[in-house]
């Protein structure tokens, strides 16, 4: 099979198309054929080892502090049709359309790895995984384009929103909002029924207000804060979404109301940021890290797609071989949306 293998810490020319051995199912196992996978800025940073540690940001590790065994198929958004089942497993899964989470748990639902981090992922013509984590989505009826776009960034963005306690009628602020968790964050926030404040450029207002944010102030803008909190009124900002860290991180701290919420689940501008604590016990604000979902979130996930209650927003779609050109398109942050490798197309 044709599979894009990362062989080591690095640039690009770490991840080639290559030919691999097409995987066999073990017991509880089911192989799947895949149909698409979506992009995300996870796997350039793993490709790249750009998680640092706790004792030394810019050390080369992957997101659990240490390297990735290598080589290594990467692709955590994976959607498919069960083509084999291992041994312990129904035959009648054969021929049904999977959205696979990406997340292994512990006993105690902790993530423990990650497609195409800690065991082979979905930017290949086949893969294998467990049973348990293989959702049936048959009946839904977003497309295979679509569905690649879900597990990570809205599976993300749900867990994010989950954690930060969003409820219906809060001002709920969203950085980086063009992106694949970002358009999660406007789409989802608003379904629960928040009001939306979205952060990008100017050129993006359009298509960001038709996805659902009430307001969309201009990142680049020197005071795209105070224009947040204006946007806001009278009420305040209750919650912020961040997935971009850097210089601002402290800002959308402090423009948070007394006792709101800041969750984070990313640093696309900076890991090491800026924040004066007295912004947060004095304003009795809370701090919440974010990583992906649980397995909940998922299933919650998982039921929205079934009804098609969300209309993910795709950017681009590339075949196997353009990988590297699609790894190019999610960093340039030019259109609004997932970036999609279609395993289907030629």
């Amino acid at each position: 099979m044709r599979a894009a293998v990362m062989t080591g810490h690095g640039g690009p020319d770490q991840l080639i198309v290559t030919d691999a051995p097409t995987p066999t199912p073990e017991s509880g196992q089911v192989v799947i054929r895949v149909a698409a996978a979506s992009v995300n800025n996870t796997d350039i940073w793993t490709r790249e080892g750009a998680y640092g540690t706790a004792s030394n940001p810019d050390a080369t590790a992957g997101w659990l502090g240490v390297p990735i065994e290598c080589p290594r198929i990467q692709g955590a958004d994976v959607v498919g049709v069960v083509s084999e089942v291992g041994e312990g497993v129904d035959s009648s899964l054969i021929g049904r359309r999977v959205l696979v989470d990406p997340a292994e748990y512990d006993a105690d639902s902790d993530i423990v790895g990650v497609l195409g981090s800690e065991s082979d992922g979905g930017f290949a013509e086949f893969m294998v995984v467990a049973e348990h984590r293989c959702h049936d989505v048959t009946a839904s009826p977003l497309s295979d384009v679509q569905l690649a776009a879900l597990p990570i960034a809205y599976g993300t963005a749900l867990g994010m929103l989950r954690r930060a306690s969003i409820s219906p009628g809060e001002t709920l602020v969203v950085t980086g909002a063009s992106g694949g968790v970002g358009v999660g964050l406007v789409q989802l926030g608003r379904a629960l029924g928040a009001r939306v404040i979205a952060v990008s450029t100017a050129d993006r207002s359009d298509t960001l207000l038709a996805l659902g944010a009430s307001h969309v102030v201009d990142r680049t803008d020197p005071d795209v804060v105070a224009h947040a909190r204006d946007a806001a009124g009278s009420g305040g900002i209750d919650a912020v979404a961040d997935v971009v860290g850097g210089d601002a991180f402290g800002s959308w701290v402090d423009a948070l109301r007394v006792g709101g919420r800041l969750v984070v689940a990313g640093a696309i501008a900076g890991p090491v940021v800026p924040l004066d604590l007295r912004r947060v016990y004095l304003g009795q604000r809370t701090i919440v890290g974010s990583t992906m979902h649980d397995e909940a979130t998922f299933a919650q996930l998982v039921d929205i797609a079934v009804r098609g209650d969300v209309d993910p927003s795709i950017a681009e779609v590339f075949a196997l071989d353009d990988i590297h050109q699609a790894q190019r398109a999610i960093r340039s942050s030019s259109a609004v949306g997932k970036i999609v490798i279609d395993l289907q197309a030629s």
